[in-house]
């Protein structure tokens, strides 16, 4: 049974439709990362879970319980819900214990119920209990926060950009802690966020809203791998779009002949790479030759602007070690299958003239070679 069920939930601002027949559903003890842009519809979505807001059309289920439709409205207090806002808003006036188990009953915060277990959970040393808030760092003060959501044991924790106010060096080790306790929990969640490596790295599935309407709904790999549109592509990750043609499992572009996933799109297409699949060696060779006009070094990688033959720009990834040099002339493979979608006159066809895009998203501009950088 889903912890979470959405089923064709919709809501309005006066003219403005804000969310557009929403369904989703998050089973127990799984987190769903809800990815979008700002103005997507994502924190009018919370505020609807949360009841801070009465929805136009469909139905909210939480733990199997019917909180929210055009007919029924559960108060906030009644949804048992938990809630990580972006920065954590402990109250630097109260204990770390005391933030814990603040939503308790009276008699279990004077116990100080279960403030070591939870501390343990998220990652903390007991010792933290008698601290302030503001003796803690920005990643532990949200690890305090999860453990004050989880302390009630709530159907459902809802995380609201939990890490968007930390530095990068604390962001991955306190997304490694939060979905630790989640996971021992066994605590359904939902995780709202416009970072996709935040939503691929720690969403079991991820769904991704672009103007009030749900584009897709996927595993991490899935959603990465197999995006629904080119504009989807486009925006989870870096995206090359190849003009080619597609038949008997392979696609031919200017990149040579490459193999195909499963059930995609034959005749005219575009071929989507991600950088990460072209690999760089010593010119020579009948492969593809490109020269470096420059190089964006990072440590860990490196992101190489090339151009092929015909002028057509396009971007390799590469780790920072094996970096070439602006100049430099380099022949180009392409290493494991790729994705497809039907080239723009075709998905006119296909599509009633639509373009095969789906609504909301932004047509993407199709040259010989396109690299477009996802934001």
């Amino acid at each position: 049974m889903s912890e979470l069920k959405i089923a064709g939930l919709g809501k309005h601002f006066g003219k403005q439709r804000v969310l557009d027949n929403i369904t989703l559903d998050v089973g127990q003890g799984s987190l769903l990362a809800l990815l979008g842009p700002s103005g997507s519809g994502k924190t009018t979505l919370l505020r609807l879970l949360c009841g801070f807001e009465r929805c136009d059309g469909g139905s909210i289920h939480i733990g199997g319980r019917l909180v929210s439709s055009p007919d029924v409205h559960l108060p906030p207090e009644h949804r048992h819900i938990g809630y990580v806002p972006q920065e954590g808003a402990l109250f630097p006036h109260l204990s770390v214990a005391d933030n814990i188990v603040f939503g308790l009953p009276r008699a279990e915060r004077r116990q100080r119920h279960r403030v070591a277990e939870l501390l343990e959970m998220v990652g903390l040393p007991a010792s933290f209990a008698e601290r302030a808030p503001q003796q803690l760092s920005g990643g532990q003060q949200q690890r305090v926060a999860l453990a004050r959501a989880l302390a009630p044991k709530p159907a459902l924790v809802l995380l609201d950009e939990p890490f968007s106010a930390l530095d990068a060096a604390l962001r991955g080790e306190t997304r490694q802690a939060v979905a630790a306790a989640l996971d021992a929990s066994n605590t359904t969640a939902l995780m709202v966020t416009h970072d996709q490596a935040e939503a691929l790295t720690m969403g079991s599935q991820v769904a991704v809203l672009w103007q009030g309407r749900l584009l897709q709904v996927a595993s991490p790999q899935t959603l990465y791998q197999r995006p629904a549109s080119a504009a989807l592509a486009d925006f989870v990750g870096d995206a090359i779009l190849l003009p080619g043609e597609a038949g008997n499992g392979e696609a031919l572009c200017l990149l040579g002949r490459l193999p195909l996933l499963d059930d995609m799109p034959q005749g005219a297409v575009n071929v989507l790479l991600r950088p990460e699949q072209i690999c760089l060696q010593p010119a020579g060779g009948s492969a593809p030759q490109a020269e470096v006009i420059d190089v964006s070094y990072y440590g860990h990688d490196a992101s190489v602007r090339l151009m092929l033959a015909d002028g057509s720009l396009l971007a390799a990834r590469v780790p920072g070690h094996r970096s070439p040099q602006p100049g430099q002339r380099v022949s180009l493979s392409v290493e494991g299958a790729v994705a497809c979608f039907a080239a723009p006159q075709q998905a006119q066809e296909a599509s009633g003239g639509r373009g095969g895009l789906p609504a909301g998203a932004t047509r993407l501009q199709h040259s010989p070679a396109l690299f477009r950088h996802g934001s």
